[in-house]
């Protein structure tokens, strides 16, 4: 599937901060990637977080929220914890937060379609990389929306997209 329709959203400001990272790949084995380990540093976890074999959704949400100048949630590294982000809604829209439950955890990412049956999401840690992989409904945990300072930008809307593209069941 092709998302390169994602290049000329100008905001909300998190999904435009993500934009900018995709293709940012975790290194397998003893070495691993400076710019992930830079989003540590840059978040405060550096202590915290020391290798990209940590998983790193949460890191890759919390490095793009700090960078647009939003809140980081407490625990960012903890994917669930993002359920604690913003306002909770019921109906997801380009740039809201997803979270989603897994074997073993959590995942947390950004909306940015969804076809029948999955979610497109934008996220870090997914297939080791930052990526826009397909997730299925049924594993939403919750949808978050950013706490806008004046207004909600014009261009959140729901995006109805074609059933095509990584489809991702436990990302680690």
């Amino acid at each position: 599937m092709n998302y390169d329709w994602l290049k000329e959203e100008k905001s909300p400001k998190l999904l435009v901060e993500a934009i900018k990272h995709i293709g940012v790949k975790e290194i397998i084995g003893s070495k691993h990637n400076p710019v992930i380990l830079e989003w540590a540093g840059a978040v405060g976890l550096k202590s915290i977080y020391t290798n990209d074999e940590i998983p790193w959704c949460g890191l890759f949400i919390a490095y793009c929220a700090h960078s647009a100048g939003l809140q980081v949630v407490e625990r960012p590294l903890w994917a669930l914890n993002w359920a604690k982000y913003g306002n909770k809604v019921d109906e997801p829209m380009l740039g809201d937060i997803l979270t989603f439950k897994r074997n073993g955890g959590g995942h947390v990412g950004i909306y940015v379609g969804e076809d029948k049956t999955h979610y497109h999401v934008l996220g870090g840690n997914q297939n080791n990389s930052v990526s826009v992989s397909r997730i299925a409904k049924s594993r939403l945990h919750q949808a978050r929306r950013t706490a806008w300072k004046i207004a909600q930008p014009a261009n959140v809307r729901k995006v109805f997209l074609e059933a095509k593209g990584t489809i991702t069941t436990n990302e680690q």
